[in-house]
């Protein structure tokens, strides 16, 4: 079960996965700016960064910047991409629900990737990710 969810035999065509790859990347990236942006300004975002679910504002702060710049590269080049989405939903969840009371247009930018991480955790890496070659290294030792 744990590896179907891991290793997904849906969602294969190289065309789907060429789409997959390219909005891995594309969110990947734009997500990782937004730590670069975060840890550029650190000092004076960890006074009035909003105090998440009772983490305090510093804690809270450097969650997100983990989640955003970890998590992207992990996503970007496809690794663990099920497990690596799921704090990257929470993120945007409580950005949209919490932070900004799901009122646009201010959660807007936070509702789009919410909605793009929960697609990608749908369809999984695609073919272009190092999940799909552990996939193949592991079918091909099970067939001998």
């Amino acid at each position: 079960m744990f590896y179907n969810f891991m290793f997904p035999q849906t969602f294969r065509g190289k065309g789907v996965s060429l789409l997959i790859l390219g909005l891995r990347v594309f969110f990947g990236v734009m997500f990782f700016t937004h730590a670069l942006d975060k840890m550029e300004n650190f000092e004076q975002l960890s006074l009035t960064f909003p105090n998440i679910l009772g983490f305090g504002s510093y804690m809270s702060l450097m969650l997100i910047i983990f989640v955003e710049f970890c998590c992207s590269l992990f996503l970007i080049a496809g690794l663990m991409v099920r497990v690596t989405v799921i704090p990257m939903m929470i993120a945007m969840a409580v950005a949209f629900f919490d932070v900004h009371d799901g009122m646009f247009p201010a959660g807007e930018l936070s509702l789009i990737y919410l909605i793009m991480f929960i697609i990608l955790y749908i369809t999984g890496p695609g073919k272009f990710s190092i999940d799909f070659l552990i996939d193949r290294k592991i079918q091909k030792a099970r067939n001998g």
